[in-house]
């Protein structure tokens, strides 16, 4: 298989939060694992989460690009009122990534919703994964600056890499970096130039999945 395949993988037993997704193996040995996931409006083939799971996979990780739990049951629509059952979702991709392959260090990331799924679940439990990735961290709602999503944040102890748009709605970089401030772990923003909350845009398709990449393996050395 090679970087740019990947194969189906679901597990829904009796009782238990589904996982259902794609999986990224690489040609090599794996250096590690990214449990990768969506934000609220999309779901895990969303185009910036392929192109990012591709380009891990290239450099050696095994990536796990996953459907959260509220994105299964409904396959359009905004989450319905239940972030827990997203993060135990979260929980068991990592714990079955982690019992199904040898992987090492086990790292957990999502764009906006799901990247701030990851953060909570971290908050709460630090040994679900060793480094964490937001990409879009949805700092506030658009145009609502008062209503910050930072209350966890002070016992976020999980080291975090965040990439973030010069054009976000959801929050300036000036923002941002004043609310990493809260975070008593290693924080790092990633700013991409004239991005919004989607990353993605038509200067930057091929360049930026190997700028997160390559600056996230960075981080990596420094935590």
């Amino acid at each position: 298989m090679t970087a740019a395949e990947y194969q189906r993988f679901e597990d829904a037993p009796a009782g238990a939060v589904p996982v259902r997704g794609y999986l990224h193996i690489p040609e090599t040995s794996p250096k590690g694992a990214l449990v990768l996931t969506h934000g609220a409006g999309s779901n895990c083939n969303a185009p910036l989460l392929l192109a990012v799971a591709r380009a891990f996979c290239e450099s050696g990780l095994i990536v796990f690009r996953c459907d959260l739990p509220f994105r299964q049951l409904h396959p359009h629509g905004p989450p319905r009122g239940n972030p827990e059952r997203d993060q135990q979702g979260l929980r068991r991709a990592t714990e079955l990534v982690r019992g199904t392959h040898r992987c090492g260090r086990i790292f957990l990331g999502g764009h906006s919703y799901g990247g701030r799924q990851a953060t909570l679940l971290a908050a709460s439990e630090p040994g679900v994964a060793d480094v964490l990735l937001a990409l879009s961290y949805p700092l506030h709602p658009p145009k609502s600056p008062q209503q910050l999503r930072t209350a966890h944040l002070p016992q976020l102890r999980t080291p975090t890499l965040f990439v973030h748009g010069t054009r976000d709605g959801f929050g300036t970089l000036d923002e941002m970096q004043a609310a990493l401030k809260l975070i008593p772990a290693r924080t790092q923003v990633l700013p991409i130039e004239s991005a919004g909350h989607e990353l993605l845009t038509a200067g930057n398709r091929v360049q930026l999945p190997q700028l997160i990449v390559s600056t996230f393996l960075s981080f990596l050395a420094q935590v």
